[in-house]
């Protein structure tokens, strides 16, 4: 299962090397040199890991991963903040505004290693999640009193993208009625619309599901995915 990681740093050549190691170790890194591009990015895709630079034009690494704890796409991603060892202030700000591993500067390939081999099961867990399987399952989007009809295109563990007799708009929160199976009692999770496409089809991200819906949801997607991986 190819991960995919965004790394941001104002240096190329950071950059650079970054993505050589990840790409060495199968992940796909795709980097950026531009912070307020890589806020739009984190807005609108899903990422497996990210790399941050502390000290960058506004935004800065720090700011940057208070976004992505703040936003729905990105929440549960593992961050890696990039900073001196000297800068202990840093540290602390970057670790309260959500990351969870830190890599100093210069950069040292084996260090690097290093670190991904330790973030490896984080990394895994978050790719699992949002690993996709193409699985129809009829569905009903209830917003106040509206109730639209549906049926999955693709399903994971943290959202789906659905077809529905119409869209709504994106930022919507909403409470969706999933049947994984024909007959079954639905599951009621709640989620938030995060992409609209044409008049019928729409991106749906899962938000603060109850253990009891999160087990019977891994129960049924997690042979696919497996299968998947193999």
């Amino acid at each position: 299962m190819l991960s995919r990681v965004l790394v941001v740093d104002d240096d190329p050549l950071v950059c650079e090397l970054v993505k050589e190691v990840l790409d060495s170790v199968e992940m796909d890194a795709v980097t950026l040199t531009d912070s307020k591009e890589a806020s739009a990015r984190l807005a609108q895709e899903k990422f497996q890991a990210v790399f941050l630079d502390v000290h960058m034009p506004r935004p800065g690494g720090i700011e940057l991963a208070g976004q992505i704890r703040a936003s729905g796409m990105n929440r549960s991603t593992p961050i890696v903040v990039i900073t001196g060892e000297d800068d202990r202030s840093a540290l602390t700000d970057a670790f309260n505004a959500g990351a969870n591993f830190f890599l100093y500067k210069p950069i040292d390939r084996h260090r690097l290693l290093r670190l991904v081999r330790v973030a490896h099961a984080p990394i895994q867990r978050e790719a699992r999640r949002y690993q996709r399987v193409k699985v129809p399952c009829k569905l009903a989007i209830v917003l106040n009193q509206e109730r639209i009809s549906g049926i999955t295109v693709d399903l994971s563990l943290g959202g789906m993208f659905v077809q529905a007799s119409r869209t709504l708009p994106v930022g919507s929160v909403v409470q969706v009625l999933l049947e994984l199976k024909a007959g079954a009692y639905p599951l009621s999770l709640p989620a938030r619309v995060v992409r609209a496409t044409g008049k019928d089809s729409m991106g749906l991200q899962i938000e603060n599901a109850g253990a009891e819906e999160s087990k019977k949801l891994q129960e049924f997607l997690l042979p696919m995915i497996l299968a998947t991986a193999e």
